[in-house]
């Protein structure tokens, strides 16, 4: 009876080592197809554009050059995140720095940004330059001198 188990067991053995070779015997490069090589230039892509708005959903076009290329211009689903400042381009990331000290000669104040992510083949500019108004805080300031200065203007007069 050992002996029967022995054969059983070799003849398993034989069969999954044939099932092994058989399968990847299979797997070579099949006789009579080419290798593909493709005359085609790389892939153009315009930037995205949103279906409806400023962002989310839309799409961007391909286009490639090659004479002979099957497809020369296809178009692609792409998303604009609406969270980006669109100011400096829809696909471009920046990281800022904290507002800088407001300018009383023009009322504004200014932060850099250096670009962190840009979205496929997106040209983004390396660093950007945000500006705002001041806000409240240096009008009120202006203000107080104006006071003060009508104030003195009165208390020289007397």
């Amino acid at each position: 009876m050992n002996g029967q188990k022995l054969w059983t067991r070799m003849a398993v053995v034989a069969l999954l080592v044939l099932t092994v070779m058989a399968a990847e015997g299979g797997k070579g490069p099949k006789p009579g197809k080419k290798p593909r090589v493709s005359a085609c230039g790389d892939w153009q892509w315009s930037v995205c554009v949103a279906n409806e708005g400023d962002c989310g959903l839309g799409t961007r076009e391909g286009t490639r050059t090659g004479t002979d290329c099957k497809q020369t211009i296809k178009t692609q689903r792409c998303k604009i995140p609406c969270n980006w400042k669109k100011k400096f381009g829809g696909e471009c990331k920046y990281d800022f720095q904290a507002w800088g000290e407001c300018d009383l000669a023009t009322g504004k104040k200014n932060r850099t940004g250096v670009l962190r992510r840009a979205l496929m083949d997106a040209t983004c500019a390396a660093t950007v330059t945000a500006t705002k108004p001041c806000g409240k805080i240096p009008k009120m300031q202006e203000a107080k001198k104006r006071k003060d200065t009508k104030k003195r203007g009165r208390i020289q007069m007397d």
